[in-house]
């Protein structure tokens, strides 16, 4: 495996959450801005493994909504490193529903954010 592979690898950040009450709309389901917030956390956590130094978001793209998540659901963020250039980063994050049941997972949400390594100052340095 390459170096930088192996440190994609390493970054990769995993978190398993409960989908409560106070996470959830008038229907029952995770609000939107919230799957958002966690997406960006999940995002700053896998670009901060891999830099190891400060990130900041500067843009989120595309994110689809694919099926709506319940209540008391069991969810898997996952953030991956997807590219690298001189000092931003994309990192994709998924949003897996899973079927507490069965075991199995569904792709529910998934979109990508754009992280830029800065120093002190707010500038953007190289990664």
């Amino acid at each position: 495996m390459t170096a930088a592979r192996n440190r994609i690898e390493h970054s990769r950040t995993r978190i398993t959450k409960l989908v409560f009450p106070q996470d959830t709309n008038p229907i029952g389901t995770l609000y939107g801005g919230t799957a958002l917030q966690w997406m960006d956390e999940v995002a700053f956590l896998t670009a901060t493994r891999y830099a190891r130094q400060q990130v900041v978001t500067v843009s989120m793209d595309r994110v689809d909504f694919k099926v709506p998540i319940p209540q008391g659901a069991i969810i898997e963020l996952i953030g991956e490193v997807t590219r690298v250039g001189r000092t931003s980063m994309t990192i994709q994050v998924r949003i897996l529903l899973e079927d507490a049941m069965v075991g199995t997972q569904e792709l529910a949400i998934e979109g990508h954010l754009v992280m830029v390594a800065v120093d002190q100052a707010m500038n953007p340095v190289a990664l």
